[in-house]
């Protein structure tokens, strides 16, 4: 009888094991406020299911370093891995590297560039980038025409990383919509990159000030970029009540921002939600189970009048 109980209790412990799953997950950044919400959302979702465990290292916005993170994880033996990658142009090579260690792979936030060609073991969880900034520039040009500036408006737009699928989308977005009959009475004066940084966008805000050129509204790819653009325009002793400032993914600093009437737009970007997407993708792949590639979580925006329903979320 004692026999058989240790024989029965071995056989559940193998059986425990056996179900557990790891996870290997590669961030782009750490220090990036939006990705460290989607990063905690999977790491809250992991920590409430049995038998779950996740792996997740920083990429530093280091592609090569990404890469060799990957490999690890497919060396370590990992059941699946998730990607919020660097550089969205060099995805084929994680792709492949996954692919040729049979191993699931989830790309999370960032769409890859060769989405279309994903393997069946492979998927996407993010949001339609066609979405955040058609949203945003929308709202931007409403509220220009409200302020009655349909006899000509200029505005900057600040992109992100050039190599990112977001900032080549997001920046699209903005050309579109000013490009419709309703708003083209707006003109962009300059374009160019911050790099999703509020740094970077203060420093770039700070030289296109420095031109002199009278402008009315500043299109930001994220919220980070749209903030250092308002502290310059603060600095320089700018009323932001003259100057409309959108950005995307609804921040807890961009929200404080746009509590204290400064930020006039963003868009909600639920970074915990494509954090569990990605986690529920990975888990089921790695069960052997059937993903749809593409998985949108949608884009809503965010304005002062509907901020309070979201001062609680990203």
């Amino acid at each position: 009888m004692k026999r058989f109980l240790t024989t029965a209790a071995l056989a559940t412990l193998m059986s425990t094991n056996a179900m557990a799953e790891n996870i290997g997950v590669s961030m782009a950044l750490f220090d990036d406020n939006f990705l460290t919400v989607l990063r905690n959302g999977i790491d809250e979702m992991a920590n409430e299911m049995d038998g779950v465990d996740v792996q997740i290292e920083d990429a530093q916005n280091d592609v090569a370093k990404q890469l060799d993170q990957i490999n690890n994880f497919v060396a370590s033996g990992v059941d699946a891995i998730i990607v919020n990658p660097v550089d969205t142009s060099a995805t084929a090579a994680m792709t492949a590297a996954a692919e040729a260690a049979g191993v699931p792979l989830v790309y999370v936030n960032r769409q890859p560039i060769n989405l279309d060609n994903l393997p069946d073991n492979q998927a996407f969880v993010g949001s339609n980038e066609i979405e955040s900034g058609t949203l945003e520039a929308f709202q931007i040009c409403q509220n220009l025409r409200a302020a009655g500036k349909t006899d000509g408006a200029r505005a900057y737009l600040m992109m992100g990383q050039l190599s990112n699928q977001a900032a080549i989308q997001r920046s699209k977005d903005v050309h579109d919509v000013i490009g419709m009959d309703m708003c083209k009475f707006i003109t962009l004066i300059d374009e160019q990159t911050a790099n999703w940084s509020r740094n970077e966008a203060q420093d770039l805000m700070t030289n296109w000030l420095s031109t002199g050129e009278p402008f009315d509204a500043v299109f930001a790819n994220n919220d980070e970029m749209a903030i250092g653009a308002i502290q310059a325009m603060k600095a320089s002793g700018i009323d932001m009540a003259d100057v409309e400032v959108g950005g995307v993914d609804a921040t807890q600093d961009a929200l404080a921002s746009m509590q204290a009437g400064d930020l006039d737009v963003t868009v909600f970007q639920n970074a915990a939600g494509q954090g569990s997407g990605a986690l529920n993708a990975a888990l089921s792949l790695a069960k052997g189970e059937d993903v749809a590639r593409s998985i949108f979580i949608p884009f809503e925006l965010v304005t002062p009048a509907t901020i309070g329903g979201y001062l609680a979320k990203n």
